[in-house]
């Protein structure tokens, strides 16, 4: 292929509006949809539509990264009075909680009873909310 061959070819390369792109990709991602269809009801090769899914779930999966590493305030309600678990009151040699902390994420409550070590809050915190 020549220089001028080549040249010619980037002029004719189609380009797609970012609205028509994020439409079928949108299409594409719905339960049960070809992307070989839609590419060809559009007129468009499928790897191409392929490749736009590709950029557009790597952006979104970004996006969502660069948002989960935000400081998130949760609510906080404080208990009047601790009931101790069953555990706790059968358990005499295990010394009493100074203070507790419950944390409702979603459908998992965390209690911490006396010192708590802020990085293995932090920990189970990261996983919690992966989940939730």
């Amino acid at each position: 292929m020549s220089k001028q061959d080549t040249q010619t070819q980037a002029l004719r390369r189609r380009r797609h509006a970012a609205s028509f792109k994020r439409e079928l990709v949108e299409r594409s991602l719905q339960p049960g949809a070809s992307v070989s269809g839609i590419a060809l009801e559009n007129s468009i090769n499928a790897n191409v539509l392929f490749r736009w899914r590709r950029e557009q779930l790597r952006a979104t999966a970004s996006e969502q990264h660069e948002s989960t590493e935000q400081a998130v305030l949760l609510p906080v309600k404080l208990a009047a009075t601790v009931t101790p678990t069953r555990q706790e009151a059968a358990s005499p040699h295990l010394p009493m909680a100074s203070g507790l902390i419950e944390i409702d994420i979603g459908a998992a409550r965390v209690r911490l009873r006396g010192a708590v070590d802020e990085a293995n809050v932090r920990c189970v915190l990261q996983a919690l909310r992966a989940i939730a």
